[in-house]
């Protein structure tokens, strides 16, 4: 039987950069400085630096293991590799669903705001797109389909011009604000700048849209087999979009609270809502010239970063099929390299996110939360190949991954519990689903249950049944039954990490490799990894 083809390796590093800057700008510019400052007023400046920070600390893991495996659906790749089938399906699911709804999540949020000069897309009240709102969504995820179907070449040029709108029109708009409606006296508005307290800050991490606009740059990731020069160009392009896009954020978060009228904080923060954060806050300054740039513009982020996740989720898909873990059917490509099977389910089940879903914020906090569980295996897949293969070349060897590794799994451990038992309830029915699922495929291709595969994945079901039960036992601040009071749920779920952190390494697997040409970039043959399974 012939082995399929491989992805074409078209991406340059500017490609990349422009790759990562479009998942990072998104709608979470248009309504994450709200979100988080209704959950943790002023202090939401201090949200979004920890939330950078501890997302970093997790996504830096990833620039090891992509030059060390760049495959195209990396994300999936790295555990099926270092852990096997269980965790890489577990991890896969987790990426589904937080890939599933972000084009149409980013379509929603653009319809939002269009609906202030095309009336009728979108029902205020019931936060759900209209009939004709629904019409036009699918319209803009056709478009998505069609864009990254004819080929990533293509893609990548479309993303990096709408990539230079999406970084000038954010950071201009706050330089705008800043210069036309300071408001010093907001910084200490009602309930000062700690109105929530540290409960505040860290919930509007998780649920503010932080982590959502955060962890955008996976999709370098995702799209790592199509790269050029991977060894070279991966860990870069990493470091240049975070930076690039946490002065961005950094910056709108701190003119909208200044640039907020005092007189509409008189009931708190809690009480502040816009349908446009940005646009509206423009009219309320008489910048009238701005508003309409925004309106046009909040067309132009979500789209892009829509379009962005489109092109991203077909390669988890195709990553799936190579792992195992579904039909081999989803690693054709089509004429133009792309995986065509992928792409064409990736675009039905994104499309049933359009359906009657609840508001962004509270979208934002279930992706969230499926996101950040896909990021918790690069600290654990990076320390364990470590040791099972450490005589694979490392184009970029992480320094300090010895700390950077327990303290960013730790990291995320919280932030996904600071998401709150409201949001992960949700996660464990869809991470029930997904064990149902692997479960019935696996015992139907192997015709009995692997023992091998629950040896090296037995931590991680143990991970997240552990996580989930203290979510709902913990604090109250976080939606929790209160049987373990604050601060000792966040002691317990950063004691009850590190146990799951070392034991996930020494659950590895033994790897073997052979140098596959085809994965090499032009100064180095990267092995391609062949995993016992």
């Amino acid at each position: 039987m012939r082995e399929p083809e491989a992805p074409r390796r078209a991406l340059s590093l500017f490609d990349l950069v422009m790759l990562g800057v479009g998942g990072l700008v998104g709608s979470g510019w248009l309504f994450s400085a709200q979100a988080a400052a209704t959950i943790a007023g002023p202090a939401s400046m201090i949200s979004w630096i920890l939330g950078g920070l501890g997302v970093s600390l997790i996504g830096i893991t990833f620039a090891e293991l992509s030059t060390l495996i760049p495959e195209t659906g990396g994300i999936i790749r790295y555990p099926e590799i270092s852990h096997g089938s269980l965790v890489s399906f577990l991890m896969g699911w987790a990426v589904i669903i937080s890939y599933a709804g972000m084009p149409a999540i980013e379509a929603e949020a653009a319809l939002q705001y269009a609906q202030n000069y095309w009336p009728g897309l979108y029902n205020a009240a019931a936060g759900t797109l209209t009939s004709r709102g629904l019409l036009i969504a699918t319209v803009l995820l056709v478009g998505f389909f069609f864009l990254n179907w004819i080929g990533v070449k293509v893609f990548a040029r479309i993303n990096s011009q709408i990539t230079w709108i999406k970084l000038v029109v954010p950071l201009g708009t706050a330089l705008v604000l800043l210069a036309h409606g300071f408001h010093a006296q907001n910084w200490t508005a009602d309930g000062g700048f700690w109105p929530h307290g540290w409960a505040g800050v860290f919930s509007a991490i998780s649920t503010g849209g932080i982590v959502f606009t955060f962890t955008g740059y996976r999709t370098i990731f995702d799209l790592a087999g199509e790269a050029r020069s991977p060894s070279r160009d991966l860990s870069r392009a990493l470091i240049f979009a975070l930076i690039f896009v946490g002065v961005v954020y950094l910056m709108l978060q701190l003119a909208f609270i200044s640039a907020v009228p005092p007189r509409l904080l008189r009931g708190g923060w809690s009480t502040l809502h816009f349908n446009a954060p940005f646009a509206n806050l423009a009219v309320a300054l008489n910048l009238s010239w701005l508003s309409m740039i925004l309106y046009a513009d909040a067309a132009v982020s979500p789209l892009g970063t829509g379009l962005v996740y489109a092109a991203a989720f077909p390669r988890t898909v195709y990553a799936l099929s190579k792992n195992g873990s579904v039909p081999a059917f989803f690693q054709r490509l089509n004429r133009f390299h792309v995986p065509g099977p992928a792409t064409i389910i990736s675009f039905l089940i994104g499309w049933t996110f359009l359906l009657p879903f609840p508001s962004w914020q509270k979208m934002v906090g279930i992706l969230s939360s499926a996101t950040i569980i896909t990021y918790m295996m690069g600290p654990i897949a990076a320390a364990a190949l470590r040791r099972s293969a450490p005589d694979w070349p490392r184009p970029f060897r992480l320094p300090g991954l010895s700390w950077i590794g327990p303290v960013g799994f730790i990291v995320g451990s919280l932030i996904f519990y600071w998401g709150g038992w409201s949001t992960n309830r949700w996660m464990a029915l869809f991470l029930a689903i997904g064990a149902v699922i692997y479960a019935s495929y696996s015992y139907r291709l192997a015709g009995r249950p692997r023992t091998d595969v629950t040896r090296h994945g037995l931590w991680l079901v143990v991970y997240f049944v552990g996580m989930l039960c203290l979510s709902a036992l913990g604090s109250s601040n976080f939606g929790g039954r209160n049987w373990i009071p604050a601060p000792f749920d966040q002691i317990v779920v950063s004691l009850f990490s590190l146990i799951i952190y070392y034991w996930g390494i020494a659950s590895a697997k033994p790897v073997a490799y052979q140098v596959d040409q085809n994965a090499s970039d032009s100064d180095l043959a990267t092995p391609a990894p062949i995993a016992q399974r």
